[in-house]
């Protein structure tokens, strides 16, 4: 086999987790008790760090077949053997096949990113930004509360997607579609629609809310 070839395949641990959804350069902190994968995460502290998280459908009763490679940044060893741990999101990757089920899952994976871009990306970067702001704005009107976007939002119309992407709440289909994604166009489009969607029912619940309270 090729080096090339032999870089971009190779076996890694898996973790699936239910209704999760894993993006590259983003944390994802667990709690590991399970003894299956206690022994995973003793044998990954021996070697790179490394392990890759596939969102388990739980009504589907399936394993997603894109996940997100995660490397240990930080863990703390717990009584009983459990473990505290704070990963950080890597590359992504498709699983060719399992290569083992026992004691914990192996797969052989590919890695795989987005294509070049065919266009400026940065214009629908900023219209999600502004989209954000917007709705950030209203969630904070409509509870009263302070809400302000992170001041370390990132710039890069890739890893915005990404961030975008691992901030939507309680919708694990919609994020695995976006981490499924080749294209940043196409995630950055499919995003801005639905922060338009969640902006359109804040205000109009805002304005409800101004109506009631005049």
């Amino acid at each position: 086999m090729a080096s090339s070839s032999s870089i971009a395949v190779r076996e890694l641990p898996l973790f699936p987790l239910p209704d999760v959804v894993l993006f590259p350069s983003r944390p994802l902190p667990l709690h590991i008790f399970e003894f299956r994968y206690r022994i995973m995460m003793n044998t990954i502290l021996e070697s790179d760090r490394r392990f890759g998280v596939l969102m388990f459908d739980p009504v589907q009763g399936q394993i997603a077949a894109v996940g997100c490679c995660a490397e240990i940044i930080h863990f703390q060893r717990l009584p009983d053997d459990r473990m505290k741990i704070l990963t950080l999101g890597q590359q992504r990757f498709r699983v060719l096949e399992y290569v083992r089920e026992k004691p914990y899952r192996v797969g052989l994976v590919e890695w795989i990113e987005d294509r070049p871009p065919s266009q400026d990306l940065r214009p629908m970067a900023i219209e999600v930004k502004q989209l954000l702001q917007d709705v950030v704005h209203l969630s904070a009107k409509l509870t009263d509360q302070k809400i302000e976007l992170p001041e370390d939002l990132p710039n890069l119309p890739v890893e915005l997607s990404y961030w975008v992407a691992s901030n939507l709440y309680g919708v694990a289909v919609e994020q695995q579609m976006l981490l499924e994604m080749q294209d940043t166009v196409t995630r950055l489009k499919r995003e801005s629609e639905i922060l338009t969607s969640t902006r359109n029912h804040l205000a109009a619940r805002t304005a409800l809310k101004d109506v009631l309270h005049e």
